[in-house]
């Protein structure tokens, strides 16, 4: 069904009171006003889209047979949420979604009580989920729990843990399993509602029950087979074994667009009582109701502004490559000299730039699913077998694999190479995709050597370190967007590891940089020369190890020094501080500053912003500069600054 230009019974929905105010027959109408709510708001922000499209009717539907906010919805990952927002009060706000100052593009707790949990990383809503019910059990209510997770959210581990939990404790959990992509099983067909919504009936239940408690009075023998019988009727069924395995009442799988099959399972559903958790598979298809999402390969899973009639987005502009076609590029040609080099991506192919490492080298690249942990390990056997694996992964996503990187990778001392995407800040994808922590977690960790590029040339010799370093794990981070346009080498050399290098020398001010600030520390020093202040700028390279003698120079030989970096605390900025310390470098009057991410959650906003409030852009160099050095206000002026340093 296409999306609708009209809003006439949109209009009238304010909270899913109003919703469920409405007649059954009038859902699919909302449904298509609601469709085209959201083509319209995403095609002037981007963002994620064709997950949201494929949910249009199953929002709608749950939200008409559950009692939200009371009941408790859960939406995984969250990126599917438009039309949850729209119906629960946020429509005004939909088009803001992903802007300064505008709603999240995931769900959020801060931001509505419709939103119980928040998400942005996928595979948490059963975990979550099913702590909620217990919560609710001991406190004696008796609301619903409803977890609406993806079939590529169900490739993560951390799923399967929660059901394998949930099921143990028979708890009363509903999980609608949203199948988009991955064939679990054959099309869904009029039989096939007919049986769904027969065996969640109140007299197929009551039936069984009785059954099993016959059955339970029968000879050893042929209470196995009865039971083995009725697994074998149901998952011809169904196809639900596996789930049924795990403890879960199996239903489905349901066609998720047709509403008039979906509420009388639902509303059987709503009324299970104490016959433990409950997973019903519903088959939608991404990007439904829009033709060239449809048409899209990725089904236009995410996207920037495009045209609302033709579906063209707008083109990008021209410039410098994006550091992420970058690594794709130079991993390539390092894989051609080296046919022990794979790629190895946790379901981001194209997102991480493997997809081209995939069409050039199919045999090599691996894509393991959402997990990372077992990407991770996954790498570390293939390195202890003498290959030299890349496990290209998003910083933030690295987190949820750390113990892996600690034990599997670290304390074995085998070569696995991190190619840590998206490391610092991301943009409109806020705090939740913030790469802010990777360089202290892998900076703690002995042996590791760890590098922070300062453009695409860097990058490029980056990666052939990392290639040529068999002996001890390593890593690279790099940010999300265009790099800076300098040439790349035709045949990058590896760096001579724990050096860094001087790029401009001078004698009051020694700006130390780690990564692609570094572009900043530059235009400070200009603005600081303009001051009469003569700075030293130094691209550090490696975090881990850091150069010390770079270090020790730059402190002996300037009053100032200033270290800034794109992570958190306990980063870069420590381990520089350690070598100060151990020296006894900080007791001479040198004056340090150390500038990196705020120690706070930083919202998401245009990367300009937000470097700016996180004080790592130019001005807040110039600034810290300036404050080392006591330098009065009114002494900024070009023409005063020299005679206030003076005196």
């Amino acid at each position: 069904m296409p999306y609708s230009s009209s809003t006439e019974l949109l209009d009238t929905i304010h909270t899913p009171a109003d919703l469920r105010a409405l007649k059954p027959a009038q859902l699919q109408d909302l449904a298509d006003e609601v469709r085209g709510e959201v083509v319209r708001a995403v095609s002037r922000t981007g963002g994620h889209l064709g997950a949201g499209l494929g949910v249009i009717e199953l929002t709608v539907a749950l939200h008409y047979v559950f009692d939200t906010p009371r009941d408790r919805m859960i939406w995984d990952v969250g990126h599917q949420a438009h039309a949850h927002k729209i119906l629960t009060g946020r429509r005004q706000g939909v088009h803001t979604m992903r802007q300064p100052g505008g709603l999240s593009g995931f769900t959020r707790r801060s931001e509505s009580e419709y939103d119980p949990f928040g998400a942005a990383h996928s595979s948490t809503s059963i975990s979550a989920g099913l702590g909620m019910a217990v919560a609710r059990d001991l406190s004696g209510g008796d609301h619903n729990v409803v977890c609406v997770i993806g079939d590529g959210a169900m490739t993560a581990g951390m799923a399967y843990e929660a059901m394998n939990n949930a099921g143990a404790m028979s708890a009363r959990l509903i999980v609608i399993l949203n199948d988009n992509d991955m064939s679990i099983s054959r099309n869904v067909g009029s039989m096939r509602a007919y049986l769904s919504r027969l065996i969640t009936s109140r007299q197929y239940r009551g039936f069984r029950n009785m059954a099993k408690r016959v059955a339970s009075r029968l000879p050893r023998s042929v209470r196995s087979t009865a039971r083995r019988a009725e697994e074998y009727a149901r998952g011809l069924a169904t196809g639900g074994t596996l789930f049924e395995e795990l403890g879960f009442y199996y239903v489905g799988p349901l066609d998720g667009h047709n509403i008039g099959r979906l509420l009388p399972v639902l509303e059987n559903v709503r009324h299970f009582r104490g016959s433990g958790p409950v997973l019903i598979h519903v088959r939608t298809q991404k990007g439904r109701g829009y033709a060239p999402a449809e048409q899209s390969e990725d089904k236009f899973h995410g996207v920037g502004k495009f045209d609302l009639v033709t579906g063209a987005q707008a083109p990008a502009k021209a410039g410098a490559p994006t550091y992420t076609s970058v690594f794709a590029q130079q991993l390539i040609a390092q894989a051609e000299k080296d046919p022990k080099i794979v790629g190895i991506t946790a379901a981001m192919p194209s997102g991480t730039g493997l997809n081209k490492f995939a069409e050039r080298f199919p045999e090599r690249c691996f894509d393991v699913g959402i997990a990372e942990q077992h990407a991770v390990t996954f790498a570390a056997g293939l390195a202890a077998e003498g290959y030299k694996p890349f496990a290209a992964i998003y910083s933030t996503f690295l987190q949820r694999a750390y113990d892996q990187v600690v034990h599997d990778v670290a304390l074995q001392n085998l070569p696995v190479r991190f190619a840590i995407d998206r490391a610092g800040l991301v943009g409109a994808d806020g705090a939740t995709h913030a790469g802010s922590y990777d360089v202290g977690m892998l900076a703690a960790l002995p042996g590791f050597v760890l590098m922070a590029p300062s453009d695409e040339a860097e990058l490029a010799r980056a990666i052939a370190t990392a290639a040529a370093i068999d002996d001890r794990p390593s890593a690279f981070r790099y940010p999300r967007g265009e790099a800076t346009g300098v040439q790349i080498p035709a045949d990058p050399q590896p760096l001579e590891i724990g050096r860094g290098r001087v790029v401009r020398e001078g004698s009051t001010i020694a700006i130390l940089s780690l990564g692609t600030r570094f572009a900043d520390c530059l235009k400070a020093a200009d603005e600081l020369g303009a001051l009469g202040l003569s700075s030293t700028v130094a691209d550090a390279r490696f975090a881990k190890p850091v150069d010390a003698n770079l270090v020790r120079r730059l402190a002996k030989e300037h009053p100032v020094l200033i270290t800034v970096e794109e992570s958190a605390i306990g980063g870069f900025a420590a381990q520089v501080l350690d070598v100060l310390v151990r020296e006894g470098l900080l007791e001479s009057g040198l004056k340090l500053r150390t500038l990196y991410l705020p120690d706070r959650f930083i919202d998401h906003d245009t990367p300009v912003s937000q470097l700016s409030s996180a004080g790592l852009h130019a001005p807040s160099i110039v600034a810290a500069a300036v404050s080392a050095l006591g330098v009065a206000a009114d002494a900024r002026r070009p023409e005063n600054a020299g005679t206030a340093l003076r005196a």
